[in-house]
């Protein structure tokens, strides 16, 4: 009598990514994981909300570029926490309503409860416990933003900003040398079926 192999609370892929069982992916045909990403339980990913096809004519269509199909793209050890939810920003365009990519960079911390629908994510980004990144906010790379901050839509955070408030604001720098704390691959070891303890 063969037994069933234990399922684990995280599915692995082969390229390391781990996928809590209860994490949320709407449209994963239109979601890109880097590898070595976490999603954690109840977290919310919506890859449905993918650009719409755009009614052309023949004569523009052999001249213009393929659209994009993606709808949110995520680089190397990402850690998507409990509770937070990634949607692609979307607006009027050409009279029709469509989504564009929401893209992160590699090493990008979100905290649980966040809500992101920003342009663009850089790398080595932590974003706090219950933040709102509103729609085609750009956050450039080595970026703090604090717990409960609102970031409004369009807002550009340059890079080594600490950001805070409601609506957000520059309140500080990450500091020289302080840019090791926004690596997340010792993190990533602590996750998963399998998880090692964090080094001290």
């Amino acid at each position: 009598m063969s037994r069933k192999p234990v399922r684990g609370e995280y599915i692995e892929t082969d390229t390391g990514n781990k996928v809590a069982r209860k994490a949320v992916l709407v449209g994963t045909q239109h979601i890109i994981l880097g590898g070595k990403t976490v999603i954690q339980a109840e977290a919310m990913i919506r890859g449905d909300l993918a650009r719409t096809a755009q009614p052309s004519s023949s004569s523009s269509s052999s001249s213009a570029a393929p659209a994009s199909n993606t709808a949110v793209s995520i680089g190397r050890y990402c850690f998507l926490s409990k509770g937070c939810c990634l949607r692609p920003p979307g607006r009027q365009y050409k009279g029709i309503f469509t989504y564009l990519p929401l893209r992160l960079g590699d090493h990008v911390f979100v905290g649980e409860g966040a809500v992101i629908q920003a342009a663009t994510i850089g790398s080595h980004v932590h974003i706090g416990r219950d933040v709102v990144v509103g729609e085609f906010a750009i956050i450039k790379d080595y970026v703090r933003v604090l717990d409960g901050a609102v970031v409004p839509s369009g807002m550009v955070i340059p890079s080594f900003s600490i950001v805070a408030g409601q609506p957000a604001r520059v309140v500080g720098e990450v500091p020289e040398g302080g840019h090791e704390a926004f690596e997340l691959r010792e993190l990533y070891k602590t996750v998963g079926n399998n998880p090692q303890p964090m080094p001290v």
